[in-house]
């Protein structure tokens, strides 16, 4: 049987939904406004499959169902207002269904198999309209649900705080406790009676919490997943009117395009979220990373002021404390990432230089980045044909982060295995791809 690649299927499909699940949504979506609607499995099948088109009252159900804003519906362009599998458009109201479907998307694990990450095109848009639009008043007075208090919140944002703040090798375990945290914020955004003050401390926390499971399964090689927890961040950080975690959750999604081959979606994601950036050590890692998706474009100008950029801002004094998610960044990131993008563009001796001057300046704690450095530096090693040194970091960086768990310092090892294919004989290659596998 041939696949159903309409888009109401594929967004259907996506949010685990069969035809007669969205029948009945879209008659119970009726029922609330006091209607009734006679779609019915044959009606969407019609709609998907023979290209008939709703009429106004079913798409406008059909919006309400997957959580699109009305004011983003129009009926003359269906099926095309319709979301890209797994972005939930930006809109007064769309935090819960965009946490909710990052939840959904990571708990049906069937579905791992066959989630794909989300198109460059629905990111960039999302970016656009994110740098476009101010935040709607999402977080208002709650007079419905059951009251929570300060207490409570406070709890959540302690435990939060205190299981992403463990060693690497530690947080490797506790991945449940953050999805358990994570999804009790999101039922209490949903379902909860609070006051605006504490609205944006649960918006802020589930920002934060969305972004630390998005890391997880980023790290693991889930993209897909990792995908919709960013951006469910994203509208999180928007509803509280947070714009430089707005822009570290876009700067996230670019970094991912960036790791997947992607720089054009990267750089473009990035430029947009640099218009509504504020604090410079924000806009230092923005720049950085923007650097990243130009040096493999061959962008060599605009690769180094991107670098000169991001050096004078690191540098910068500002009023207001450095935003955690930024809190990290050091001279010695900026002397490594400095020196990937200078191999991309051929500098390999400078290169070199940069990124062992950064693997020395790198704090003990940061074993992760440690990991991801010495990669780095056993390429920089193979492009000078030194195989020997080549071999002996990256067979370092393989068992620090199979210590660790680090899966995706893990890939980058093997990423470079097809580089020593001409020195097998050198010193430490038989046992570096030996360990490898």
């Amino acid at each position: 049987m041939a696949k159903n690649t309409h888009p109401l299927a594929l967004v259907r499909a996506a949010r685990g939904m069969t035809g007669v699940d969205l029948a009945r949504e879209i008659c119970a979506a009726a029922e609330r406004r006091g209607l009734r609607s006679g779609t019915t499995k044959q009606r969407v099948y019609k709609w998907e499959v023979d290209g008939v088109t709703p009429d106004r009252e079913s798409q406008e159900y059909i919006a309400e169902v997957l959580g699109v804003p009305l004011e983003n519906v129009d009926v003359h362009s269906w099926p095309n207002w319709l979301p890209d599998v797994g972005v939930v458009p930006l809109g007064p109201v769309s935090t819960v269904p965009a946490l909710q479907e990052a939840l959904r998307v990571s708990m049906d694990r069937s579905r791992r198999t066959v989630l794909s990450a989300i198109s460059g095109t629905a990111l960039i848009t999302l970016a656009g309209a994110w740098a476009a639009t101010d935040a709607w008043p999402e977080v208002t007075e709650r007079a419905q649900g059951k009251t929570i208090g300060e207490d409570l919140i406070v709890v959540l944002e302690e435990t939060s705080a205190r299981l992403t703040a463990l060693a690497t090798q530690e947080r490797q375990h506790t991945a449940p406790l953050i999805d358990a945290h994570l999804a009790t914020v999101t039922d209490l955004i949903a379902d909860g009676r609070y006051s605006p003050a504490l609205g944006l401390r649960l918006h802020a926390l589930a920002a934060s919490l969305a972004q630390t499971v998005a890391w997880h399964r980023f790290d693991h090689g889930h993209h897909g997943e990792a995908g919709r927890f960013w951006i469910a961040g994203l509208h999180s950080a928007h509803a509280s009117g947070d714009r430089d975690m707005g822009a570290a959750l876009l700067s996230d999604l670019a970094y991912q395009a960036s790791w997947r081959n992607h720089p054009r979606t990267a750089a473009r994601i990035l430029e947009r979220a640099l218009t509504r950036t504020r604090h410079p050590a924000a806009r230092s890692l923005l720049h950085l990373r923007l650097a990243r998706a130009l040096a493999p474009q061959g962008e060599r100008r605009a690769t180094l002021r991107a670098l000169s950029a991001a050096e004078h801002l690191l540098c910068v004094p500002a009023p207001d404390p450095v935003p955690s998610w930024c809190s990290w960044l050091s001279e010695a990131d900026l002397a490594v990432d400095s020196g990937r993008c200078l191999l991309d563009l051929g500098d390999t001796t400078q290169a070199h230089s940069l990124i062992a001057d950064g693997q020395a300046l790198l704090p003990a704690s940061r074993d992760k980045t440690r990991g991801v450095f010495l990669a780095y530096r056993a390429q920089g090693y193979l492009s000078r044909r030194e195989p020997e040194a080549a071999a002996a970091d990256a067979l370092e960086a393989l068992r620090l982060a199979e210590r660790i768990g680090a899966p995706r310092c893990v890939q980058l090892v093997r990423d470079l295995t097809p580089g020593f294919a001409s020195y097998q004989t050198a010193a430490g290659v038989p046992e570096l791809l030996d360990a490898v596998g």
